[in-house]
């Protein structure tokens, strides 16, 4: 089990205090592109709030989450059909053998 670090990182302007076990590279970068996120959004919808940010800001990130994870089921039933297919051809192949 890795121990865990703390990295000091800022958030559309805010800066929090994050303790993860994974690399310092790693929690920067994902911190990086949440306030990139919640720029984007308060750029095309400025709003008062920076909870109101926040919220549609995460809604974007959990939309992109939702379309990745489609996306790699799509591509793994593409995988698993085109396997069968060259499986039953293999199997075809060596039985003419």
């Amino acid at each position: 089990m890795n121990a865990k670090i703390e990295v000091h990182v800022q958030i559309f302007g805010t800066g929090y205090t994050i303790r993860g076990e994974e690399d310092q590279e790693y929690i920067q970068k994902v911190a990086a592109y949440v306030d990139q996120k919640m720029r984007e959004i308060n750029e095309k919808l400025p709003v008062a709030s920076l909870a109101k940010v926040a919220v549609l800001a995460s809604l974007n990130l959990a939309d992109e989450l939702f379309r990745e994870r489609e996306e790699r089921r799509r591509l793994a039933e593409s995988v698993s059909e085109r396997a069968d297919r060259l499986s039953i051809a293999l199997d075809s192949c060596l039985q003419d053998v």
